[in-house]
This record gives structure tokens, C-alpha cells and sequence, in this order.
């Protein structure tokens, strides 16, 4: 038999150790965050994701599914975050022990498929609006569309409406906003990430909105910028609140926005549709991130804290470059406060510190 020294045994032993350490934090470098929700997001978070994992290692694995279903995933706890254009009151958050903090602006735009009709060239305001989606104005060459474009040649073709088939953030931003700026809708449909259309056809996602009304001669739907530019779609202009004809992009975006009261707002619960700012977009959004107080597996948690905290630092020239707009310092700062303050281990310590 073989005898090994008491000194043999504690370097042995100290190897092993050092092995079992190196190897059980192996995974937590190159760990995947789990995420899923709003297709409003998914542009900038894919982009983000990207970089993060070139100077990390660690990926995001985010199921772009719709506001509804993110919503559903992170209640369940089958996803490390849920995110939603919608968000949640406070007395929803705190039934299912869950935060939220917006992580990114942009804004939602009418996009058309008109012959001869270039991007910009139309200009529409919220009850014209409303009235097509509500199926009151059939026609491209309406009176009311007429009124507000009295230099462009708008055909005697019918008007095909697109809409989302899911549970949408982007939906309630829209619906949200028509509901403002028009009795009758507000009164017949309402605002809600899911509502009963009256009229059009429906598709999933930002990117199946987009497919069809690209492939739909006559048609008009509604989509998060980022997916407007990136598939070259002719948009509309839109009349604010004040009157005032405004282009969709990171300045109006950010003109909206700059009414948003963060610190007074229950549960950071803010919503900019129809904001004011003679240069405001009026159906700008908010993407909010999701996650639970008291997390089960809290490893993965910290981990999507850290990959979101990197965004704040980071991610403002990519948010930028596909025309969101990135959370301002002194939002990010209150960002950072609600983390330590809420999001805790099961021994009550902080996971972002």
C-alpha cells in the first residue's frame, strides 16, 4: 500500500479544490439569460446581446413572443425576465412579487403599402387614424385623408388593415394612444395589449405585421421603428398633441419623453403615448423588464442584473443607432436604487450590489 504525507494531502487536497471551484464557475462566465416578451424590444436587445456576448461571454436567449406571453413567462418563472410595452399597475406587480424597470424608449409607427406613396410623404392625425382602424374610412382617397394631404394623389383603392394577432405591448401602446385622441374608439375598443378589432387582418409579431403589410398592395399596420427602417417601409407622419406634423426618430422619441415623472410613477408605471412637446412623438413606449423580488434561482438573476447594468453603461450608441432612445442618467440611477432595495437572495442580501 501506497502511504501519502499529511503535506502530499493538503496540496492534493487543495488541487482538487481549486479544480472543483474552476469548474463549477466555468458555467456562470459563459451563462445564458433567459428572457422573453416583447417584439418591441427585440431589435435593440438582439444588438445588445451580441456585444455582450463578444466581451463577456454570456448570451441572452430572449424568445421575442409578445408582450402577453412575456408577461405569462415570467409569472410562471420559466424565464429569467419578462418584457412588456404594457406595463404592469403596482397592485399586479406586488400579487406576483415581481418588479419592473424600463429599460428602453422608442415609438410605434404607422406604416403604409401605397402605390407611388414615398416614406414621410403622408401625414395623419389620431382620429383619421383611429377611423381607418376602427373601419369607418375605407378608402385611401377619404375626404378626411384628403384634407390632411391636400398634395398628394391618393388612389380610389381600398384600405387593408393589418393588426396584431397576439398579446402585444406594441398593440396597447397604439390602442392606448387612439384611445386618447378619440372618443368613439375608446368607447368601442378600448386600450389593451389585446383588443377586439373591429376591423383587418391579423399577424404575430412586430416582424409579421411588417411582412404583411409589405406584401399587401393598399395596406396600412403599425409597427416599433426599428422594424419600419430596417424593412425600408413607407411610413406616416403624425400630428401630435399640439397640432404639430412630426417625423417618428430619436428626437421626437426623446421630446416625448422628457415629460415622463419616474419618481412619483406607482411601480415606475409610465406610459408617453399622446405626451406633449411640440416636437413629441405621440405614440412613443416604454419597454419594461420583469423579473421576480424573490427569484429562485438567483445565480441567473444576478447575472440578467448584470447584463442590463451593462446596457445602462454601454448599449446607449447601439440603442441610438436603431433610433430608440437610451434611459436617461438620473432614471438609470433610480433603476439601480429599486434593484438593491428589492431584489434580494434567500438569505435577504442584495443580488446587485
Amino acid at each position: 500500500m501506497r502511504f501519502i504525507n499529511a503535506a502530499s494531502l493538503c496540496v492534493l487536497a487543495a488541487s482538487l479544490l481549486a479544480t472543483a471551484c474552476s469548474k463549477s464557475s466555468a458555467p456562470a462566465a459563459g451563462q445564458d439569460i433567459s428572457g422573453a416578451g416583447s417584439t418591441f424590444f427585440y431589435p435593440i436587445a438582439s444588438k445588445w446581446a451580441d456585444s455582450y456576448k463578444k466581451g463577456t461571454g454570456s448570451g441572452l436567449n430572449y424568445q421575442s413572443i409578445g408582450s402577453g406571453g412575456g408577461i405569462k413567462q415570467i409569472k410562471s418563472k420559466t424565464v429569467t425576465f419578462g418584457a412588456s410595452d404594457k406595463p404592469l399597475s403596482l397592485e399586479e406587480l406586488n400579487e406576483a412579487g415581481l418588479i419592473q424597470f424600463p429599460a428602453v424608449i422608442g415609438g410605434v409607427i404607422p406604416v403604409i403599402n401605397l402605390e407611388g406613396v414615398t416614406p414621410g410623404q403622408l401625414a395623419l392625425d389620431g382620429k383619421t387614424l383611429a377611423s381607418i382602424f376602427i373601419g369607418d374610412i375605407k378608402k385611401w382617397d377619404d375626404a378626411a385623408i384628403k384634407a390632411l394631404n391636400p398634395d398628394a394623389k391618393l388612389p380610389a383603392v381600398d384600405i387593408a388593415i393589418v393588426h396584431r394577432s397576439d398579446g402585444s405591448g406594441t398593440t396597447f401602446l397604439f390602442t392606448d394612444y387612439l384611445s386618447k385622441v378619440d372618443e368613439n374608439w375608446k368607447a368601442k375598443v378600448g386600450a389593451n395589449s389585446a383588443v377586439e378589432w373591429p376591423a383587418g387582418i391579423g399577424a404575430k409579431g412586430n416582424e409579421g405585421v411588417a411582412g404583411v403589410v409589405k406584401q399587401t398592395a393598399g395596406s396600412i399596420g403599425y409597427v416599433e421603428y426599428a422594424y419600419a427602417k430596417q424593412n425600408a417601409m413607407a411610413h406616416v407622419r403624425m400630428a401630435n398633441k399640439t397640432g404639430k406634423v412630426v417625423e417618428p426618430g430619436i428626437e421626437s422619441f426623446q421630446s416625448a419623453a422628457a415629460s415622463a415623472d419616474w419618481v412619483n410613477a406607482p411601480g415606475m408605471s409610465v406610459v408617453l403615448t399622446n405626451a406633449e412637446g411640440d416636437a413629441s412623438w405621440p405614440i412613443t413606449g416604454v419597454v419594461f423588464v420583469l423579473v421576480h423580488k424573490r427569484p429562485e434561482k438567483p445565480a441567473e438573476l444576478a447575472s440578467a442584473l448584470k447584463f442590463f447594468d451593462w446596457t445602462f453603461t454601454n448599449g446607449a450608441a447601439e440603442a441610438k443607432a436603431l433610433d430608440y432612445v437610451p434611459m436617461p442618467d438620473a432614471v438609470v440611477a433610480l433603476v439601480r436604487q429599486s434593484w438593491k432595495d428589492n431584489i434580494k437572495d434567500a438569505a435577504g442580501q442584495p443580488l446587485y450590489r
